[in-house]
């Protein structure tokens, strides 16, 4: 969906600072919210789809953690885990700082499970038998859409010409998982923009800028 999040390609935002010795959580509760994620029952799509809801200036104007937070308590409510009543209540206790410790419970077996999905991630390739609609070196144009529901095709590669670089195989798809449409597994492809394609005058020294994105086929057609 078109929104705050997809910043990709903009320029005019400001330098981006980059933090001495940044530790990997800034506070205790961002090692909370990263440890929730692998609890809360949504997929990655559709955790990603919920952050892009959140109001275009929160969004700017809060910290990484915050997002997920956010995607977090939206995806609950949406599917009637907890309901705003019971949230702010919580909310409250812990503003209070009367909800107390948190029980720790040990399993070598749970503990070790996700700390092989957080090195390695969840598989997303599917065994499907169907062919390609694009084969290595075809010229393809990305659709020009401007979708409601979630999406991988960023703004600035809608509507623009490339060159397939690699075929993957058979991955889910983002737009249909998210919304708890099923996995719609398609063809994934690299495809190879040039700079100047996508943004006009190339600015760098040799004028040759490249940008490679994994695009699902339905995303792409055969350029004329």
């Amino acid at each position: 969906m078109n929104g705050a999040h997809d910043l990709g390609g903009m320029d005019g935002l400001g330098k981006v600072v980059v933090e001495s010795n940044e530790p990997i959580f800034h506070a205790r509760w961002e090692k909370v919210v990263f440890a929730i994620n692998f609890a809360v029952p949504a997929n990655s799509d559709e955790f990603r789809h919920s952050i892009e809801k959140m109001n275009g200036v929160h969004y700017l104007s809060s910290r990484y953690y915050e997002h997920w937070l956010y995607g977090l308590e939206n995806i609950l409510l949406e599917k009637g885990i907890v309901n705003k009543a019971e949230l702010d209540k919580r909310t409250q206790m812990f503003k209070e700082g009367s909800f107390g410790e948190t029980p720790r419970i040990e399993n070598p077996n749970i503990t070790e499970y996700f700390l092989k999905l957080i090195k390695e991630g969840g598989p997303s390739d599917r065994d499907v038998k169907r062919n390609p609609k694009f084969k290595l070196g075809d010229h393809v144009l990305t659709r020009n859409m401007n979708p409601i529901g979630h999406t991988r095709l960023p703004r600035y590669a809608r509507g623009k010409s490339g060159i397939v670089s690699r075929v993957h195989g058979v991955f889910v798809f983002p737009d249909s998982n998210a919304a708890g449409l099923g996995e719609n597994p398609q063809h994934l492809y690299t495809v190879r923009f040039e700079g100047r394609d996508l943004w006009g005058e190339v600015r760098s020294e040799n004028g040759k800028e490249a940008l490679y994105l994994d695009l699902w086929e339905s995303y792409l057609e055969h350029a004329a």
